[in-house]
This record gives C-alpha cells, sequence and structure tokens, in this order.
C-alpha cells in the first residue's frame, strides 16, 4: 500500500470530524465538510443528497448527548489524483456495521466530500 500523503490526512482528519457528535449536530460544521454536490447512498439503500443528510443529521436522535460514538475501524486511503482522495474504512454504531467507502475532492474550500457509500455487513462468525 503507499504512503499516506498529506492529502489523504487530510481527507481522514475530515472524515473523522464528520463522525464527531457535536459536528454532526452543527449544520454550518456538517455544511462546512461536505461539498455543493454531495450525494451519498446509505446503509439503508436510500439516496441521500447535502440538504437532506445535513437535516437528518443535525435534527436526528443519533447524535444527541449521551449517543454511542461511531467506531471506525480499518481505515485505508490513496491519493487518486491531486484533487481526489478515496477512503475505505468500517464502522460500528448501535451494533451496526458497515463497510464505507468516501471519496474527498479538493476546492476553493479544502478538501470537501464529494460522494459516500454505505454498505452493511454481519459481524464475523466465531
Amino acid at each position: 500500500m503507499p504512503e499516506p500523503t498529506a492529502a489523504v490526512d487530510a481527507a481522514v482528519r475530515r472524515e473523522l470530524a464528520l463522525l464527531d457528535p457535536q459536528v454532526r449536530r452543527s449544520p454550518a460544521r456538517l455544511g462546512a465538510l461536505l461539498h455543493p454536490d454531495f450525494h451519498e447512498f446509505g446503509a439503508s439503500g436510500r439516496h441521500w443528497d447535502r440538504a437532506s443528510v445535513i437535516a437528518a443529521l443535525t435534527e436526528g436522535g443519533e447524535t444527541g448527548p449521551g449517543t454511542a460514538p461511531v467506531v471506525i475501524s480499518r481505515p485505508r486511503g490513496v491519493q487518486l489524483a491531486p484533487d481526489v482522495v478515496h477512503l475505505t474504512f468500517a464502522t460500528e454504531h448501535h451494533g451496526r456495521r458497515a463497510h464505507r467507502s468516501s471519496l474527498w475532492r479538493l476546492t476553493g474550500d479544502g478538501w470537501l466530500l464529494y460522494f459516500h457509500q454505505a454498505t452493511p455487513f454481519d459481524a464475523p462468525r466465531t
């Protein structure tokens, strides 16, 4: 695997910020991380655009005080082009697991999340 670049590091920091409950409760902070053309295919199978994600996260109950944190594992990143970074990782939240894939684009406002996809998976059997 290639060595992480400054771009990959920046995208990882911003991805982690998106998982911070304080960021997820703030439309301004959340919006500052999402590209104007952002869209997502969620673990539910639903297609989300920027406005619907901001509304769901800032109004939803999953980001309130005392909410369990989102735990990430197996983060990996690669810089595909000077202005594109691809991240993959797994998450667990409230017992639900998902493989995740994010595309980050460098803009005049810094690295912004352009596309995200989550695919649910079951825990490995032991």
